[in-house]
């Protein structure tokens, strides 16, 4: 059986529950999903040790994906993951306001490893952008 996101490949860069809650939503949609872990790993891998030694919030949140552990100050890693996110049809993450493009993936517009604004380059891509209440 043909799943409604099978084909669609999501990069997303997440820690705790709120992104990862979201990417496990497409995966279980069948989307691919590659999970971009920073190298001392995902906090939530600490939350308990209720899953055979692991965190039950780790395994649940993250079922169904790709891991990947990455370290954007390396410059192999960076160029790496500009590589995934110029491929991915949706990008998640839930970095700190100002995180990604303090690491140089402007994906608004201003420079980094993605130069021109993400709708010119990346016009397939999904996006949602929190608002205030």
């Amino acid at each position: 059986m043909t799943q409604p996101l099978e084909g669609i490949l999501v990069v997303s860069i997440e820690q705790a529950v709120a992104a990862p809650l979201c990417s496990c939503r497409l995966a279980d949609a069948g989307a691919r999903v590659i999970k971009i872990e920073r190298p001392e790993g995902d906090f939530a891998r600490g939350y308990d040790r209720a899953a055979r030694g692991q965190s039950s919030y780790f395994i649940w949140l993250n079922r169904g994906k790709e891991s990947v552990v990455l370290d954007i100050k390396n410059p192999d890693d960076h160029d790496l993951l500009a590589r995934l996110i110029s491929r991915a049809d949706v990008l998640v993450q839930n970095l700190m306001p100002g995180a990604m493009a303090r690491a140089g993936f402007d994906l608004e517009g201003s420079g980094g490893a993605i130069r021109g604004s993400s709708s010119a380059r990346f016009p397939a891509m999904a996006r949602a952008v929190p608002t205030a209440i």
